[in-house]
């Protein structure tokens, strides 16, 4: 009579914590969406293949910068914050075709060492992506490609020292300072 019960504890108990353990989630699968849902907004942001952006081929850790869901993060971050500036009627559609975190994995001789990203001014945040700003009534606004590069990363004040992201988002905030001013688009300079 006890075996039946603590055989059924054990099966609920593996149960539940079965989806704990999954696998972690990689940047690379392609069974992933490679956008993020307009959720009713005039912003959509997508992206071309996460296995041949800078980060994954140069990182120095492949593995490591394969895991975690940092590309969908900036892509919902880009999407959240260029939907505040955009005038009324505006639509963006922006694509991602590469992504370089700040930093890198450099090669140690410690064991155990390989997965602690080094962030220093020579291993700058870069981002490329191209954009199409339509105004209300559907016409082109602006449209281009932009190589986003922030040299200075590491120079100012840190607002959230605890987010992974937080040069990446920085390089973002600027590109949209620039190429969108309260609410209008400025017209694409490369």
């Amino acid at each position: 009579m006890k075996a039946p019960a603590l055989l059924l504890t054990a099966l609920v108990a593996l149960a539940t914590a079965a989806p704990g353990m999954a696998a972690p989630k990689n940047v690379t699968d392609p069974s992933l969406p490679r956008s993020v849902p307009a959720d009713g907004g005039a912003v959509s942001v997508s992206w071309t293949d996460p296995a041949q952006f800078s980060e994954i081929k140069y990182s120095g850790n492949r593995w490591e910068s394969e895991r975690g869901t940092w590309v969908t993060q900036l892509a919902t971050y880009l999407r959240d914050e260029a939907g505040q500036r955009l005038a009324r009627g505006q639509t963006l559609d922006v694509t991602i075709s590469d992504i370089d975190r700040a930093g890198r994995y450099e090669p140690t001789v410690r064991s155990g060492m390989n997965d602690i990203r080094i962030v220093k001014d020579l291993y700058p945040p870069r981002m490329t992506l191209t954009f199409t700003l339509k105004g209300a009534d559907g016409q082109v606004v602006a449209e281009g490609e932009r190589k986003l590069v922030d040299h200075a990363f590491l120079m100012g004040t840190q607002i959230n020292n605890t987010d992974n992201l937080r040069y990446e988002k920085r390089l973002i905030d600027d590109w949209l300072r620039k190429e969108f001013r309260s609410g209008a688009a400025l017209t694409a300079t490369p």
